[in-house]
């Protein structure tokens, strides 16, 4: 018993960690009704300012004042009255993909304005860490320890009596239901809510500080992976009760305190099953609870007066201007595959082809979001499945690296398929938060292996040899042309799956899928399929950008580039093939074009904070923002065109894309 309580107790104060984050995770969700994905940056933010601030001499009072108590509810405040306030209490992709846009773009931010400079542990608020104030079951419980269990059974406390206890805790609750039936009471919610944000920020600030010093340096990474450890913790209570994200928290904390006491350090266990334990719990219970499965189901009886999202310019646009843009375009790709391989320099060539093939690998966001209708967060992850078994068949069993691609591919497509299975019954957030654990546990439980992601130094994959034509060159030319011929299949299989039978079906299960089962679709094929097929064209991206690059290791396809992936694509418009090929491009390029900046300001992470800042448009704008424009400059052009050449009826339709009012009768008009 000694031994089990001398192995537990060190885990209670490191699980106070996890409830502390998992109160704040709970606290926004239930007050605001989105689940922040960004809570784990704002803690971030709080901590990185508190420790830039008692560095520079600051008083540990002051820079909490500072960090916590003012920047971070005015942060909550600015998230609300200018994001999350615009978008409609059911439109839950919107809030998902501006809640991911804010976690991808913190981090990048602080670096931008204060450098990358390693910040090291900050002090403990009000205890000596290096003092030990008492012995539990022969544990020793040093400043830092308690500290943490005390604010945290504090915090549960007074939210409880906030919550439940109070008349602003209830006006809350409402607001967080429906906040236009909350008007009809006389009530605005819009402020009931900016409080709500101000205190969860508050909390976020909090916990950030209190964790910083529980870690050598101050790093954002840090704070991502004990965001899903909280958020196990909090899953517990379905992300709606404190004192059980409490319980959970402390759980957790026990739980991985007896694990590395009992499994040897050299052992497997500790090495695979150790940092695993938090998204195996999430996972389980994303699937096991009901009341997880069911956080999509609104309560909103005004929910249905959303309009729905606008159709596709390639559907409203006119005839004539439709063959006009396509003519151009067709010319302006045929000068660049010209000029590329003629006159452009050797590294725009590279940035090119790099675009390429992401843009492959943007494909298959195109397939499970836009034509799904579901975020996941783990394609990345997909695309490394893929990449890393080309090259373990290229380089231990001599397999051509495109025969490899082709099977990595199918690899990656078979782990989507069976990445499914547990996802049949979730949707939405549920299912966006089951794809980041599968990314997290790859990144932590199998990408590490040499069997898997290759030695520390990096796992090499071959250029192809086709025929007597060996693309293992300083030149990317020819691997140019070999990317553009796998895009061109590629985009014309999405193309087909959206026209065949299987993308009618997913177009019906987005629109309602109550609707689509009551007419014989079965959602589980469906799901199953679209994960299939993105997972595979994600696996075949990632191998071709293991050969362009010629190697590869586990920091190339870890979970951050699944967030930035998903924000990329959803500025420039995640419903098409034409806003796939212009995410990779034009994300490649954009890198490309800020590299000649001076200083921090010419790395790739002012790219992410612009996209991230364009894809907060997503809830305005669902078809992207470069659709959007599209559409805006396709409008002037036909009002334009119609100016010139009026209809011979006289009528000017200006108030409306030509192509929506073909074929009306002219009394309607």
């Amino acid at each position: 018993m000694n031994t089990f309580l001398s192995y537990a107790v060190p885990g209670i104060p490191f699980g106070c960690t996890y409830a502390i984050v998992a109160i704040g995770l709970v606290l926004t969700y239930r007050t605001t009704g989105v689940f922040n994905f960004g809570f784990g940056a704002q803690a971030f933010l709080s901590a990185y300012v508190y420790t830039v601030l008692t560095e520079d001499g600051v008083s540990v009072p002051l820079a909490f004042l500072i960090s916590v108590v003012i920047l971070a509810p005015a942060l909550g405040w600015a998230l609300d009255r200018f994001l999350f306030r615009r978008i409609s209490p059911t439109n839950t992709t919107g809030k998902l993909v501006s809640a991911v846009a804010v976690l991808v773009a913190l981090p990048q931010i602080v670096t931008l304005l204060f450098g990358s400079s390693t910040r090291f542990a900050p002090p403990t608020l009000f205890l000596n860490p290096g003092r030990v104030y008492f012995h539990a079951f022969s544990t020793p419980i040093n400043g830092l320890e308690l500290e943490t269990v005390i604010v945290t059974v504090v915090t549960v406390v007074l939210l409880s009596l906030v919550l439940r206890g109070s008349q602003l805790g209830m006006t809350i609750r409402a607001a967080v239901e429906s906040p236009r039936l909350l008007e009809l009471e006389g009530v605005r919610s819009e402020r009931v809510l900016s409080v709500a944000w101000m205190g969860s920020s508050l909390m976020a600030g909090l916990a950030g500080v209190l964790l910083a010093p529980q870690y050598p340096t101050v790093q954002p990474e840090d704070y991502a992976i004990l965001l899903v450890a909280a958020l196990a913790a909090a899953a517990l209570g379905s992300l709606a009760d404190i004192p059980l994200a409490l319980v959970g928290g402390v759980a957790l904390g026990v739980i991985e305190g007896l694990a590395s006491g009992y499994f040897s350090p050299s052992s497997v266990w500790h090495t695979g099953l150790l940092p695993a334990i938090p998204f195996l719990l999430l996972a389980l219970l994303l699937v096991g609870r009901r009341r997880l499965r069911s956080l999509e189901e609104s309560d909103d009886p005004l929910a249905g007066c959303d309009p729905p999202p606008p159709p596709s310019i390639l559907v409203t646009r006119s005839h004539e201007l439709d063959r006009v843009v396509r003519v151009g375009g067709r010319v302006l790709a045929l000068a660049t595959i010209i000029s590329v391989l003629t006159w452009v320099p050797g590294d725009w060539g590279f940035t090119l082809t790099s675009g390429v093939v992401y843009s492959i690998v943007f494909l298959s966001i195109t397939l499970i979001t836009g034509m799904g209708g579901e975020v996941s967060l783990c394609q990345a992850t997909f695309a490394g499945v893929g990449a890393f078994i080309a090259a373990q068949l290229a380089v231990h069993h001599g397999v051509p690296i495109l025969l490899g691609a082709v099977i990595g591919a199918g690899g990656a497509a078979v782990v989507g398929a069976v990445g499914a299975l547990p996802a049949l019954r979730l949707r939405g957030l549920p299912l966006a938060l089951l794809t980041l654990a599968l990314a997290l546990l790859a990144d932590n439980a199998v990408f590490p292996y040499s069997w898997a992601g290759g030695p520390p130094g990096g796992l090499p994959v071959p250029r192809p040899m086709i025929g007597s034509i060996n693309l293992a060159t300083t030149s990317s030319k020819g691997f140019f042309v070999l990317a553009l011929a796998f895009l061109f299949v590629c985009a014309v299989a999405v193309k087909r799956v959206q026209r065949a039978t299987v993308g009618l079906y997913l177009g019906a299960l987005r629109g309602s899928s109550i609707g689509a089962e009551s007419v014989g679709i079965n959602p589980s094929t469906a799901k199953i399929l679209v994960f299939a097929l993105s997972a595979g064209m994600a696996g075949l991206g990632g191998a071709l950008y293991g050969s362009l690059q010629q190697t590869v290791t586990p920091a190339d396809f870890n979970y951050q580039l699944s967030l930035v992936f998903v924000v990329v694509v959803v500025t420039t418009g995640v419903r098409t093939i034409e806003g796939a090929i212009q995410a990779g491009v034009g994300f490649m390029v954009l890198q490309q074009l800020l590299s000649y900046l001076p200083g921090r300001w010419g790395g790739g992470g002012i790219a992410i904070v612009l996209f991230a800042f364009g894809s907060l448009t997503y809830a305005a704008h669902p078809e992207g923002v470069v659709e959007y424009e599209k559409r805006i400059w396709t409008q002037r052009a036909e009002r334009l065109i119609h100016r010139r050449h009026p209809p011979t009826n006289g009528v000017v339709m200006a108030a409306a894309p030509v192509g929506v009012l073909e074929g009306v009768p002219d009394e309607h008009v």
